[in-house]
């Protein structure tokens, strides 16, 4: 029962770690990286689509992010959905594709994006103790319940607690190795 328990609450702190990864890769950091634009949809003939979906994105210098639709049609909804957006950059449309230029952060912003990593790895320690606390309260029902002894339930504790400490540490792992690609400059 217990080890059920457990099993059941891994893949839950793992899913909000995945969750933090993912976010973590839609901030800016002092190289061009696409999946900025993972959030930035424009219109697709009426449809909003999102820019993966309609064009190809690669980056073809450090700073450069240059996205290519597959019909030319769109680039004007492409570059409207990245003015409209809040990323804060300023499309280039030279016809064939459309180029965004990411301007050198400076050493305030740096501060500023380092700050929201922080409470993003905030949020994601959150989500795991929310977890942990629902795989207890399952605990302590089952001991109530009389499906587990004593032991049991201070074998859960301790495993539980040994698995928060390990979530908590791949968040704080997470965090720091975001806070080193925006400090490089």
């Amino acid at each position: 029962m217990v080890e059920e328990i457990i099993r059941s609450t891994k893949p839950k702190m793992a899913e909000a770690i995945n969750a933090l990864i993912s976010d973590l890769k839609k901030i800016r950091t002092g190289r061009a990286n696409p999946d900025i634009l993972d959030a930035v949809r424009a219109s697709y003939y009426g449809t909003s689509t999102p820019i993966r979906e309609m064009a190809s994105i690669s980056v073809p210098e450090s700073n450069v992010i240059a996205i290519k639709p597959w019909d030319r049609n769109v680039l004007s909804d492409i570059e409207l959905a990245i003015r409209n957006s809040d990323l804060g950059l300023s499309p280039v449309n030279d016809g064939t594709m459309v180029r965004l230029v990411l301007p050198p952060m400076t050493e305030e912003r740096r501060k500023e994006i380092i700050g929201q990593v922080k409470k993003m790895g905030e949020q994601a320690k959150i989500a795991l103790r929310t977890t942990r606390g629902e795989a207890w309260g399952h605990v302590q029902e089952a001991e109530k319940r009389g499906d587990i002894t004593e032991d049991d339930r201070y074998r859960a504790e301790d495993e539980l607690n040994k698995l928060i400490g390990e979530m908590n540490r791949e968040v704080d792992r997470v965090v720091a190795e975001k806070e080193k690609e925006i400090i490089k400059v």
